[in-house]
């Protein structure tokens, strides 16, 4: 059974995503084996049905209980397929929620992933008070810089999250 939409725009509806929904998890496998997710925001380590069920099950919806939002599986109004993600995620190292985004490479350059952000951005104001929003972005991700900044977010500095990985632009938005 599908949730009920959290956030709804002209052509998107955001919904939690599910542990124990197999559609939820097949979406889950494929994005983030997608060489686009591996190159601009890493391997999760996701190679299988169940894997994908643990990683929504302690990621989007552990934070969903723990912090109140997440990561958000964004559907297609008219016809009902799963896009993409997009929402808010607790990020050890970051002392503000980060926004996070990918879709699949057939949503792509339809503005999908502006739409939905604009949601989530006015959704973390308006609902949830927060005022500070960060976003992390590989250097050479330039269509993501690009959708920041379209969005109003400014370069802070560069960034290494953990000792096993490159540094990355740090972008805020003070709302």
């Amino acid at each position: 059974m599908k949730s009920r939409a959290l956030l709804e725009t002209e052509r998107l509806q955001l919904r939690e995503l599910s542990a124990s929904s197999v559609e939820d998890a097949a979406f889950i496998l494929r994005l983030l084996n997608e060489p686009s997710f591996l190159r601009n925001i890493g391997d999760r380590g996701v190679r299988n049905l169940d894997n994908a069920h643990d990683y929504v099950a302690n990621g989007p919806a552990s934070s969903y209980r723990t912090h109140g939002y997440g990561l958000y599986r964004v559907d297609i109004k008219a016809s009902g397929a799963i896009a993409g993600l997009c929402g808010l995620v607790r990020r050890e190292g970051l002392d503000h929620p980060d926004l996070g985004y990918a879709f699949l490479p057939e949503f792509w350059s339809q503005g999908y992933a502006l739409e939905s952000t604009r949601a989530v951005l006015a959704h973390a104001r308006d609902s949830l008070a927060l005022d500070r929003i960060l976003a992390i972005v590989d250097p050479a991700n330039t269509d993501s810089i690009r959708l920041l900044q379209k969005l109003g977010f400014g370069f802070e500095r560069m960034v290494q999250l953990s000792e096993d990985h490159s540094p990355v632009n740090l972008f805020v938005l003070e709302q």
